[in-house]
């Protein structure tokens, strides 16, 4: 009698192993943005901005809008610290360059309810998507330079000191 029951037992533990790994096989399978690749982003884009004398904040968050790291230059403003996450998030969310965003709202007017979309929407230049391998993985954000082309430029070395893809033409 022992020997039927371990056999049901044994069973009915196969067959849920088997659901079980067919469930995890339909699971949708994602990259994560590493924090160590984070903070290496945030630190190469406040050095970029840093040497062309520009003090400023910057946010990487992951491809769901939450930070993963952040840094505020010595002097940068109180203010820049919202304005990087914030464009960090849109990036991420919308998978395009905050620029790009900018210029497509004021470019079409229709589009403008883009920008309330959300409270962490920031539709200003200076948020990249954070591309590798093909795949949106993260946003960069970066506030406190004198004008969105450089704070373009400053996320976009954030890009290359982690090998992503790069977004935006960088102009000084």
């Amino acid at each position: 009698m022992n020997t039927v029951v371990l056999r049901q037992v044994v069973l009915v533990g196969s067959l849920m192993f088997g659901a079980a790994m067919a469930a995890a096989q339909e699971m949708p399978k994602e990259s994560v943005l590493p924090l160590s690749l984070a903070q290496r982003a945030t630190q190469a884009a406040i050095e970029a901005c840093k040497k062309d004398g520009y003090r400023v904040s910057v946010s990487v968050v992951d491809r769901a809008g939450l930070l993963r790291a952040m840094g505020r230059a010595d002097g940068a403003g109180p203010h820049t610290v919202d304005s990087s996450r914030k464009k960090a998030y849109t990036a991420a969310s919308l998978r395009r360059a905050t620029s790009e965003l900018a210029d497509l709202i004021s470019r079409m007017p229709a589009m403008q309810a883009l920008r309330d979309m959300n409270e962490q929407i920031l539709m200003l230049g200076g948020g990249l998507p954070i591309e590798i391998g093909g795949e949106v993985v993260g946003g960069i954000g970066v506030g406190g330079a004198p004008g969105a082309h450089l704070d373009d430029a400053c996320a976009e070395a954030g890009l290359d000191a982690i090998g992503a893809a790069p977004k935006v033409s960088a102009g000084k």
